[in-house]
């Protein structure tokens, strides 16, 4: 499926790969990794132990190959001239940024090899699946509900199992449930949040998204709903596990974020004009650091301890 997925796009490659492109390189959008990496830090805070060398490797694998070969496969098929995830002036793409995507792609299958075969498999899954989100002849991205649960599980709870399960020595299967729940969530309510500024550029697109389905205000709502069912599953699993004051200590971090999102929502009450590209992208890159940060000190405090 995904061999043809690919070649049904390759009819010439004009364009030599000897040169990357300035579009290709801006269209991969490598600082959007930024704004997922908050699973991996969440994952490994999960883990009983951590093998160092994979953890990078993995890193590696997800935000420098597996993220932005996705991103750019999703600007081949949509080609925006208006804002998008990260840029607020896309250019065009080429045929060399789809041959780059290829690459990254196999590159991020055989890396995938060094951690295991699990692994792999996952790695596999998360780009047939991005690729269905995306490919014009399938397009789950048009569709609300298919699109947004394809996102939640691919990018929150199928990344937190091979994060959680890659990093550890032992290569354990067994994942924490409440992590797995907690991770599509706390992706489900971010997601959409990365849609509210994009409905008339969608509408155009003939793209359906969640935020779309729910209006400006509901999305803030829906949003909301989200993470508190996120939270709701860590404060389970830090009460199961006696760690409650890790749990506050998330909250802490957490605070600004609350702060800024009821301030931009109430704004957006007022003036529906104000769910625009910047103050999308001031909120998703306090989220992201945040919530990154919560996150490494709770493993900070788990191997001090």
């Amino acid at each position: 499926m995904v061999i043809y997925f690919y070649t049904c796009e390759v009819s010439n490659f004009n364009q030599s790969l000897s040169l990357i492109s300035t579009s290709t390189l801006q269209l991969l959008r490598i600082p959007f990794s930024y704004f997922l990496m908050p699973v991996y830090w969440f994952a490994i805070s999960f883990s009983t132990e951590v093998n160092f060398i994979k953890a990078i490797l993995i890193f590696f694998i997800l935000h420098i190959l597996l993220y932005p070969s996705s991103n750019g496969y999703n600007s081949y098929m949509d080609k925006d001239d208006t804002s998008i995830g990260g840029l607020e002036k896309p250019m065009q793409p080429t045929q060399q940024l789809f041959v780059v995507t290829i690459v990254m792609d196999l590159l991020a299958i055989l890396f995938a090899f060094l951690i295991s075969n699990l692994f792999v498999t996952g790695v596999i899954f998360y780009i047939i699946c991005s690729r269905l989100y995306s490919y014009r002849g399938v397009r789950l991205k048009k569709y609300p509900i298919a699109g947004y649960i394809t996102v939640i599980i691919n990018q929150g709870a199928a990344i937190f199992f091979l994060v959680w399960h890659g990093v550890q020595p032992e290569l354990p299967v067994n994942v924490p449930w409440q992590g797995v729940v907690a991770a599509a969530f706390l992706i489900g309510g971010f997601y959409p949040i990365t849609q509210i500024y994009q409905h008339e550029s969608d509408a155009t697109d003939k793209v359906i998204t969640i935020s779309m389905l729910l209006g400006k205000r509901g999305t803030f709502i829906f949003c909301a709903l989200m993470y508190v069912v996120a939270f709701s599953m860590l404060y389970l699993y830090f009460f199961q596990t006696g760690q409650l004051s890790l749990f506050f200590i998330l909250n802490i971090f957490f605070i600004p974020v609350i702060f800024y999102f009821l301030r931009w929502m109430l704004r957006v009450w007022k003036q529906p004009a104000d769910a625009n590209f910047k103050e999308t992208m001031k909120m998703n890159w306090l989220a992201s650091t945040c919530t990154s940060l919560a996150f490494i000190t709770i493993i900070i405090l788990q191997y001090r301890g």
